[in-house]
């Protein structure tokens, strides 16, 4: 959106959509969002850590967001609510609407004649769409995207440019793919047969739930078999792969980088940082949070926070623990033998 279309509220009005205390001028009126440290007249900013509290004091923001305990910590106007930084979020997507659908079909798409395209639904250059897609009221379909045959986009579907989905895959409602995103090639399916590879045919789909986000260039593979499944409001990020027929449960987090190998089964509102790997035909539990560069090699049974990333430190030190790591399995049989002669000696 132009700035000089920047639509702008009160704070009594942005309190009336989201809830909270509105304390000082009600009538004080914003029109972006910004940081404390950046913000400028006309903005609203927020404070989520008493951390950045030095800059409260310096910001030049109209409003801020903040939290109970720090209803007083400064004289601007200000809405105090549970979670500042959510509300946030909430306020800059009021701030920062999705540009609406520009409904028709561009001239230089090439769209099958048996594609059922919703009137308002908006096409873009050099799209291409196949036989018997379904593409939803108010979808966005950018420059240069790939919908195969059988496609079936739901309501509100935005596909940025170059986005491919191959054919019979299910994009649910409101779901967001950003560009470079490929949903339905084949899943590394290969059996070795007389000294060669034989490849396995994907006839599986991949399956999207509704409120999910795709990150740019990421990858699902389409199941072997049965479907490759994403849950409902998960968010992936930019390029991480997921193999054939996971499952990925509801409103799970997926940082960049990851790996997710073949029938991998992670639980609901998991947390999974950056470069993570997980190996396949593995099962996490729900409420799981994984650090970045861990490797998940087993089954998760409880919700928890786990950990696997070696710290770094100095080579010269790190090369002289890893030439100790070499020899842990023979330390921890000397370790054992010791213990059963110390409790030998203890019963003499």
């Amino acid at each position: 959106m132009k700035d000089s279309e920047q639509k702008s509220y009160t704070l009594q009005e942005i309190a009336e959509r989201f809830g909270g205390e509105v304390v000082g001028d009600p009538d004080t009126r914003v029109g972006q969002v910004a940081t404390l440290e950046n913000a400028t007249p006309g903005t609203l900013t927020f404070l989520a850590n008493e951390r950045y509290l030095h800059q409260l004091g310096a910001t030049q923001a109209a409003a801020v967001l903040v939290g109970a305990p720090m209803r007083d910590a400064t004289g601007l106007p200000r809405i105090v609510c549970a979670d500042p930084y959510a509300y946030f979020a909430r306020v800059s997507g009021l701030l920062n609407p999705a540009r609406a659908p520009v409904a028709g079909v561009h001239a230089t798409a090439v769209v099958d004649r048996s594609a059922v395209i919703a009137p308002d639904a908006e096409i873009g250059p050099l799209a291409v769409v196949g036989s018997d897609v379904k593409i939803g009221a108010g979808c966005v379909i950018g420059a240069g995207c790939a919908i195969g045959d059988g496609v079936r986009l739901d309501s509100a579907v935005r596909l940025h440019a170059n986005v491919t989905i191959y054919d019979g895959c299910v994009i649910g409602e409101r779901v967001i793919i950003h560009s470079g995103a490929v949903i339905g090639a084949d899943g590394f399916g290969l059996a070795m047969a007389e000294e060669r590879w034989v490849k396995i045919p994907q006839i599986g789909r991949v399956i999207i739930g509704a409120d999910v986000e795709i990150g740019a260039n990421t990858t699902i593979d389409r199941g072997a078999i049965d479907d490759t499944i994403i849950e409902e409001g998960v968010k992936l990020d930019n390029q991480i792969q997921v193999a054939h027929n996971v499952r990925i449960g509801a409103h799970t987090a997926i940082a960049a980088c990851a790996g997710i190998a073949g029938s991998a089964k992670i639980g609901r509102y998991c947390r999974i940082g950056g470069a993570s790997g997980i190996a396949g035909h593995i099962t996490i539990a729900d409420h799981v949070e994984i650090s970045a560069h861990t490797i998940i090699t087993k089954s998760i049974a409880k919700p928890g926070t786990y950990t696997g990333a070696y710290p770094f430190e100095a080579n010269r030190e790190w090369r002289r623990n890893a030439a100790q790591l070499r020899h842990l399995s023979d330390l921890a049989e000397r370790l054992r033998a010791l213990e059963k002669r110390f409790a030998t000696l203890e019963r003499k």
